[in-house]
């Protein structure tokens, strides 16, 4: 049987990430943020002096990206970079003052995004959802 462009699965998951993405968007606007970077601030919220890598790691990105949000977030005041003094290739990003008080505006807008997208769904149902798109990354990384 043929596929036809809806019964494929990835266009399926990409269509439901370009609406979760176009809608975090607007509503990151207005703290100068993007989603990409609003992935290495929510990580730094939770843990503060993760090293590029760390970060890189994490999120599944490459370094060279990490590296230019980073630059990008140091140069709009939330976060400051620093060499680790045990290694000197490697830096920490830590948050300013600035970027610690971003959290109080932006933690509540992600977990009220959180909850209306979840809504509806059983807690089954969401590790179900885990538990399957876990399944497809590891299907995908086995094609790499």
């Amino acid at each position: 049987m043929k596929l036809t462009f809806q019964d494929y699965i990835s266009i399926k998951i990409h269509k439901t990430d370009l609406n979760l993405t176009s809608y975090i968007k607007t509503k990151l606007e207005p703290y100068n943020l993007a989603p990409e970077q609003n992935l290495v601030m929510m990580l730094l919220w939770e843990e503060d002096g993760l090293t590029q890598n760390q970060v890189a790691e994490k999120l599944n990105k490459d370094k060279t990206n990490i590296a230019r949000m980073a630059s990008n977030l140091e140069k709009k005041g939330f976060i400051k970079r620093c060499k680790c003094p045990d290694d000197g290739r490697s830096q920490k990003l830590y948050l300013t003052p600035c970027g610690k008080k971003l959290s109080e505006k932006v933690i509540p807008l992600a977990d009220k995004f959180n909850e209306k997208v979840c809504k509806d769904f059983s807690k089954e149902e969401l590790l179900e959802l885990e538990r399957l798109l876990s399944k497809i990354n590891r299907n995908v990384q086995e094609l790499v």
